[in-house]
């Protein structure tokens, strides 16, 4: 580890500055509590603890508290185009703190009512950032740290390679954490060689033994390459970063003019991007549980390049923080 890094471990109390991150549909209960037992810290998706994995939330976090004692963290997206997803956000939030749930990773919107809520208790909360320009918002909301979204990352991914995003963040004086392109242990540690003070992992720990994604999916994570992983709007009407398989060849990662047209129409692409957050969700959790018998939306980011087997989230954290 590194001078930076200890502002991440001193401030969310764990032993290494590497986040689980939170990841629908692949963040089972189990996998959330191995990052955590493991000196990490594994953060809840509450649509995948919820929607896929059939907890009723609260439920959820004290099943997940009886796998490890150490922290967790919630994540939450508090975008307001949807109110009613907004008000959902805000019970899981108190349902947390209830649980003792200290840490808090949001993305989209303005975080300052959380940062608001969460320091009443002594809670942190960290926000997504893919830009300088977002990153400032989230600042003067009052969070304590960011987490980095480069061009590397799964899912929903910046723009900007890692070292640019740093150095366009630096002067906020704040833990930045390297999210994207974390897959085996150099890359970690190039991360922190860097400058970051932590890192966030999505795609390597879906390809672990506590992950509970189709054996399918990990295996595309291991067959593909950085060549394979490929933007497309197709499933939530912005770009997602995901693996190029046969089945996404043959169907192609562009929208069609109809769909450009609504997703970019000032009065129809919100309810575009609700359509097709909705009907994804679906199909994202149907992929993640039937693997290639079923349409193979892969979510994944460009650290599939050094990912070769598949292993627990313990055995993962040991080999990148050994001497």
């Amino acid at each position: 580890m590194t001078a930076a890094s200890s502002a991440v471990t001193d401030l969310l109390k764990i032993k290494y500055p590497i986040i689980g991150g939170a990841m629908y549909p692949c963040s089972n209960p189990e996998l959330v509590a191995a990052v955590s037992k493991a000196g990490g810290i594994g953060v809840v998706q509450p649509v995948s603890l919820t929607f896929v994995n059939k907890y009723d939330f609260r439920k959820g976090i004290q099943y997940i508290r009886t796998l490890t004692p150490n922290p967790i963290g919630l994540n939450l997206l508090i975008e307001k185009s949807s109110q009613k997803y907004l008000e959902k956000n805000k019970e899981w939030l108190e349902i947390a703190l209830e649980e003792g749930v200290r840490f808090f990773i949001t993305a989209l919107g303005n975080p300052d009512w959380v940062v608001k809520r969460v320091e009443l208790v002594g809670g942190v909360v960290f926000h997504d950032v893919t830009t300088r320009d977002w990153a400032k918002k989230a600042v003067d909301g009052g969070v304590k740290g960011l987490i980095c979204v480069n061009s590397r990352a799964g899912g929903h991914a910046g723009d900007e390679k890692p070292q640019d995003l740093l150095n366009h963040l630096r002067s906020f004086n704040l833990p930045l954490v390297c999210a994207g392109g974390i897959g085996n242990r150099k890359a970690y540690e190039s991360a922190l060689e860097l400058g970051y003070s932590g890192v966030q992992v999505g795609t390597r720990f879906i390809a672990t033994t506590e992950c509970t994604a189709h054996a399918d999916y990990k295996a595309a994570i291991l067959a593909a390459t950085e060549d394979d992983i490929v933007l497309t709007k197709k499933i939530t009407g912005v770009p997602v970063a995901i693996i190029n398989t046969e089945y996404m060849k043959s169907r192609g990662v562009e929208s069609g003019p109809i769909a450009k047209f609504i997703l970019s129409n000032a009065k129809t692409k919100h309810w575009a991007r609700m359509f097709y957050t909705l009907r994804s969700a679906w199909q994202l959790k149907e992929s993640l549980n039937k693997g290639g018998d079923y349409k193979e939306f892969y979510q994944a980011g460009k650290s599939v390049g050094g990912i070769s087997s598949i292993q627990s989230v313990e055995t993962i954290i040991k080999d990148w923080t050994s001497a």
